[in-house]
Parts: structure tokens; C-alpha cells; sequence
């Protein structure tokens, strides 16, 4: 774009909040188009200061590969895994990349076509073969992709790439190159893991799974322990010791909902059965029906929300607490005050823009229709749940029980025996200048589970993140970073060395420039006054990405 041009974006953004659609077309498109890997590292060139303190390695994955020979993905999930490393030390950056050679990304490049089913995709049977073998190969099981493009994961001191089947990879964080692949189900009885666990203070890693048989359908939690002090380390994937604390049955068993992540405190495991169902009898046909995955989900309010708390100590399943219909991708943290637990969420009201990004409607060539496309969308906001622990038959009944100072959310317990939640906005009107926000991050070694102030997020002003933004929730006033024509992706809090608060350190965000190739950035944040201290250009044109950690021993 001409220096004319963004002279009128940035007059047209500061008086609209938005920017114009011509503009947003241009910008958007080059964010979902293939990458490629950079696997010896490379220099950056600094402007500003990289403080010298950050020594390690920020480590970023995504879907970065939309096509093969001539077929091409439907969905942004859909992309081959893409991951990233941007290696941090004295003051100076390097950036490397590797596609993860996952068992799909091998079998789709050997015959240049797409032959293993995605999210969005359904892979289409073999023309070399007759029309009778293409009729058969419909009836056969569909394996679960091992296309791990979500986020990095550690269990035992090793870092894994993830996304929501029971396959992940086990990766090399200073090379990225890819090692084995592991199968949840030769370790514990579930069928899928999410690729967002959590992490004691013990060295415990927790997940969430499934499993499904005759006696129906499974929400699992996970326990893996921490790695033996005093034993020898191998250079292989080590998941011994897993075993399933929790198994939750589904409120419909035909129809489970789907879930992204969920939520631990101190003490407890928070997981969100949320009215976005999967059908079980169209999964079991969805190949012969010929509909991706994508297909088989579904929103249906009408089955309202259910909170499930779990002591993680015991594995014994609390009060069952229901709110409104939403849905949620990514929970901020919790964490228990007197007798209560606090659960802070960003939420929607509706659970269909799950499968509305869909590379179709991110790439259209009209402004209306992508604007249409976007207003068409729920906004993600930051609400807060208060689930009182002390419950029981002598509980009064329809009487709020949240007795927190300051707390507007409510919890009644009802004649069902159960306890009915409203929220709290964890946000003013400044927010919805932003479009809402996600991908929220905290300070997650020191305050994860416990009370906290601050939490970073990207703000959604359209389709993709245009800003960064650092919420208050004590206050709930912003900072925000924000620059048209700039997409940045889920910023990561690194704590100072020497951090005395809990805002003590700098944030990451990859920044992606698609008005000018090959200029990505990494940005680093005082996190603290929420302004710019440094970046790290980079001569690479970087896609859209979704999760990424700080590894600092990298």
C-alpha cells in the first residue's frame, strides 16, 4: 500500500474503530496462504531494544500448508502443521521454521493429493483405484490425523506438538524436527486429548480426554506425573504413569459436546459441557455421508450449559452447576476465595462460528461479504462464573449465594439440586471498540490457580486479531497495542528474572505485515506499560498461527 493509503487507513480506523473493507481484503487474504520452512535459523534485524535478561526460545505453532498437487482444504484448521521458533538470547533473535512431517503431511506430499480426512476436509478416495475399491474405501474406519497444528505441549520435561485427536508428536525444541508419534490410547483408556493442559506445582501435567463403549460416553481427566528426579533420561516419549482421575458421563450420550480446553484451580477441575453436540451416529457415518467432521457438530442452546467440578486430589465429581447457553474456546484462569471459586472465561452466545472459518469465507473477494461474514459472528468477551463449594441439603434455596465483595455474578441453588449461575461482565464498553477478544494469556507459572490482576489477550476488531490488549480485572480498564494494517497472534507473558509483580516481565507476539512481504516481526512488549521495547524483523512471510509457548531453557 502507498503512504497515501495508509494515511487514510489510520485517519479512516481512529474515527470508525474498524478499517476500511477495500483495505481489510488486501490485508486479510495474504494472512491464509502457504508458508514455507526456514529450518537452518537465520539472523533478524532489531529495531528497538530485545531486553538482555530473555534468554530462550518462543516457540510457535499453526496451520501453515493449504494445499496439495491440486486439491485444496476447506477449513483454516485444516492446515498442514507450520511450527516456528524465534530463539532469543543477549539481546539478539533468530527465527527457523519446520513443517511438522506428521504421518498425513508424508502420505498427502508422496502422492501430491489430499488423502487424510481434516476438521473441514474430507479426503476423497483414490481415482487410480475402480469405482467398486472407491466404494468400499467409504466404509472404512477413518484414522484420526496426526496433523498436531494447535500448540506446543510439555509432559515430563518433553515438548510435544498437539491438536484434539489421541496422536501427537513428539518434537525437538531447538531443531524443531519432528520425533515420534504417540498414541494416548496405548497409555490410558481415551480416545482424544486436548492440546491445552495444565500444570501443577509439583510437576503433575493434567489433561482432558474421552472415551466411548457401551455404557456410553466419557469426559476424562487425565493425571501424568511428573519425570523421576533419578532416573535416566531416554531420548523417547515417556507418558508412564497416566492414568484416568475422572470420568464424567456425557448429559446425552448420543450427543457429547465438544470442548477446547477447561479450567484448574488449587484444588480443583472445572470442565464446561457446553451445547456444542457432536451427533455420535453422523460421526459413526461421516465418511460414507462424505461430510467432514466439521459437519457432525452442532449448536442446540436448548441443552443450556453445564459446569462439572471435580476435586483434582480425589477425582470426586462436586455439585453440578448450570448457567445460560455459550460456549467457550479458552479459559483465562480460577482460582478459590473463601469459599467460592472464581472461573474467569472468554465467552460466546453462539456456538456455530466453531465451523464458520472456513477458508471460503475467510478469502472473500467482496468487502460487503467478508464484513457481512464478520458481523455475522459472535463476539468472544471475558466473563466471570462464581461457584460457591459449600453446597448442600441444608443450602437455602433461590437465594444468591456469592457473597463476595464487589462480585456481580450470582449462584442460586434450585429444587433440582442443583446450583444456577448468571455472569459477570469482566469488561466495560471500552472493550467493544476492540470486537471482543481471545487467546487470553495470564502469568501462568506464578498465578495460574490463584488470584490474579492482569491478563493478555488479542482483540478481534475483525476476522483476524488486529490488536493486543492487557485487561485489568480488578479495574477492568485496557491497554491496548494497536496498529492498522498489523495482525498480531496470542501474546505470551515472560516473567523478569527479578519480576516483584505480577506485570514484571515482556510480552511476545508474532507479528504478521501482510501489506509488505517477507516483514514479520516478533514483537516484544514492556508488559508493564503494555509499550513497545523491541522487535525482530524477519525476511519470511509468516501465516496466521494459533498457540505458542516461551521454552526458557531453549
Amino acid at each position: 500500500l502507498a503512504p497515501s493509503e495508509l494515511q487514510q487507513i489510520e485517519k479512516y480506523t481512529r474515527e470508525n474503530h474498524t478499517m476500511d473493507l477495500s483495505v481489510v481484503i488486501k490485508l486479510v487474504a495474504p494472512l491464509l496462504h502457504s508458508g514455507e520452512e526456514t529450518p537452518d535459523p537465520i539472523p533478524t534485524t532489531t529495531r528497538g531494544t530485545i531486553p538482555a535478561w530473555i534468554n530462550g526460545s518462543f516457540l510457535r505453532n499453526g496451520p501453515g500448508k493449504f494445499e496439495f498437487g491440486e486439491d485444496r482444504y476447506n477449513h483454516w484448521f485444516d492446515g498442514m502443521a507450520l511450527m516456528h521458533r524465534f530463539h532469543i538470547c543477549e539481546g539478539s533473535v533468530t527465527y527457523s521454521s519446520r513443517f511438522l512431517r506428521s504421518d498425513s503431511y508424508n502420505l498427502n506430499s508422496e502422492r501430491n493429493r489430499i488423502v487424510v480426512s481434516e476438521f473441514g476436509t474430507v479426503a476423497l478416495p483414490d481415482p487410480c483405484k475402480n469405482f467398486f475399491a472407491r466404494f468400499l474405501s467409504r466404509f472404512q474406519i477413518p484414522q484420526p490425523t496426526d496433523n498436531a497444528n494447535v500448540n506446543f505441549v510439555k509432559y515430563k520435561g518433553d515438548y510435544y506438538v498437539s491438536t484434539e485427536t489421541n496422536f501427537m508428536r513428539r518434537v525437538d525444541p531447538q531443531t524443531l524436527e519432528t520425533k515420534e508419534k504417540v498414541d494416548w490410547s496405548q497409555y490410558v483408556a481415551v480416545n482424544s486429548a486436548t492440546a491445552h493442559p495444565h500444570y501443577d506445582r509439583e510437576g503433575a501435567t493434567y489433561n482432558m480426554g474421552n472415551s466411548y463403549g457401551r455404557d456410553g460416553f466419557f469426559y476424562t481427566i487425565i493425571r501424568i506425573p511428573p519425570a523421576e528426579e533419578a532416573a535416566a533420561k531416554e531420548d523417547s516419549a515417556d507418558l508412564s504413569g497416566a492414568e484416568v482421575i475422572c470420568s464424567i458421563p456425557a448429559a446425552e450420550s448420543r450427543k457429547p459436546s465438544y470442548y477446547h480446553s477447561f479450567v484448574m484451580s488449587e484444588n480443583y477441575i472445572v470442565f464446561v459441557e457446553q451445547p456444542i453436540k457432536l451427533n455420535v451416529l453422523k460421526f459413526m457415518l461421516y465418511k460414507i455421508m462424505g461430510e467432514s467432521f466439521q459437519k457432525i457438530l452442532s449448536w442446540e442452546p436448548q441443552y443450556g450449559t453445564v459446569f462439572h467440578l471435580v476435586d483434582r486430589h480425589t477425582g470426586q465429581v462436586k455439585v453440578k452447576y448450570r448457567t445460560a447457553p455459550m460456549f467457550t474456546l479458552h479459559q483465562i484462569n480460577a482460582y478459590e476465595d473463601n469459599g467460592f471459586l472464581v472461573m474467569d472465561m472468554c465467552c460466546g452466545d453462539d456456538g456455530d462460528v466453531i465451523g464458520e472459518f472456513t477458508l471460503e469465507n475467510l478469502r472473500q473477494e467482496s468487502g460487503d461479504d467478508l464484513d457481512k461474514f464478520y458481523n455475522s459472528l459472535c463476539r468472544n468477551l471475558p466473563r466471570r462464573y462464581v461457584l460457591p463449594l459449600n453446597v448442600d441439603e441444608q443450602t437455602p434455596l433461590d437465594q444468591n449465594l456469592v457473597t463476595l465483595p464487589n462480585c456481580k455474578a450470582t449462584a442460586k441453588r434450585t429444587n433440582s439440586g442443583e446450583v444456577y449461575m448468571t455472569h459477570e461482565e469482566l469488561h466495560n464498553d471500552e472493550l467493544l471498540q476492540y470486537g471482543g477478544l481471545e487467546f487470553p494469556q495470564i502469568n501462568y507459572d506464578k498465578y495460574n490457580g490463584r488470584p490474579y490482576r492482569y491478563f493478555y489477550a488479542c482483540g478481534f476488531g475483525h476476522v483476524f486479531a488486529d490488536s493486543l490488549l492487557k485487561m485489568d480485572v480488578h479495574t477492568k480498564e485496557l491497554k491496548v497495542w494497536r496498529y492498522p494494517g498489523l495482525f498480531p497472534s496470542e501474546p505470551v507473558f515472560v516473567a523478569s528474572p527479578d519480576a516483584a509483580e505480577e506485570d514484571d516481565g515482556v510480552v511476545l507476539s508474532v507479528i504478521i505485515t501482510p501489506r509488505k512481504e517477507k516483514s514479520t516481526f516478533l514483537l516484544v512488549l514492556d508488559a508493564k506499560t503494555f509499550t513497545e521495547l523491541g522487535r525482530a524483523e524477519v525476511p519470511v512471510s509468516i501465516p496466521c498461527g494459533t498457540h505458542g509457548v516461551f521454552n526458557e531453557t531453549g
